[in-house]
């Protein structure tokens, strides 16, 4: 299980902890600096307004969960004009949809942490390449360019693997237990694919 032994959240009223772990090692990572406090994480998962405290149960505890993702420079070439953009791709399996940056982090964007909830990566530089530039190709059609033509994409990644950090929470009651996912940067609930990929992590299932 995941370590959130030293994370609570107020619920209904009471204070409410849990102390399993999935890894008793820490893991030194380079991570982005969060824009999501753990009080902030708590205010967003225990909102009266959210439907799934309703139909799911409460919020019962909250931990930080971190994601390694290999960054690209994504060149995009039509007849003679190219443009360039940062992505990012999850390495664990490549399945989660990319990360798009503005500009290569700066080293003020960054936060070197050790954590034991850390999702291990198993994809290599090239395989990551490889599965961002299928996921660029349909990207790019999807929204309608098909008719570039003679378009040609190209990928170099940038050096130094970070991770993107998330808030976890875990509500339910009776032993069915689920998650939310909330990123850490971004601001945002993250769907199914992320949700997916930490549940697998946690079960140890999978690749994970």
């Amino acid at each position: 299980m995941i370590r959130h032994g030293e994370n609570q959240c107020k619920s209904q009223g009471r204070n409410r902890r849990c102390d399993c772990t999935k890894s008793l090692e820490m893991t030194a990572i380079l991570s982005l600096r969060p824009h999501v406090s753990r009080e902030d994480a708590v205010r967003h998962f225990t909102s009266t307004l959210k439907a799934a405290n309703w139909f799911h149960g409460h919020i019962r505890s909250i931990a930080e969960l971190y994601i390694p993702f290999r960054l690209f420079e994504v060149r995009m070439t039509n007849r003679g004009r190219e443009q360039r953009h940062i992505f990012g791709l999850d390495a664990v399996r490549g399945e989660l949809d990319l990360y798009e940056f503005r500009a290569p982090p700066a080293s003020s964007d960054l936060i070197r942490l050790e954590s034991r909830n850390v999702v291990p990566a198993t994809l290599n530089s090239e395989d990551s390449r490889m599965q961002l530039l299928q996921k660029i190709r349909r990207l790019v059609f999807a929204r309608g360019f098909f008719r570039l033509r003679e378009v040609q994409f190209d990928a170099i990644e940038v050096p130094g693997q970070i991770c993107i950090p998330y808030w976890i929470g875990f509500r339910g009651a009776d032993g069915q237990v689920r998650i939310a996912v909330l990123d850490a940067v971004r601001r945002r609930d993250e769907g199914a694919k992320v949700r997916h990929l930490v549940d697998s992590w946690l079960r140890g299932s999978g690749s994970t």
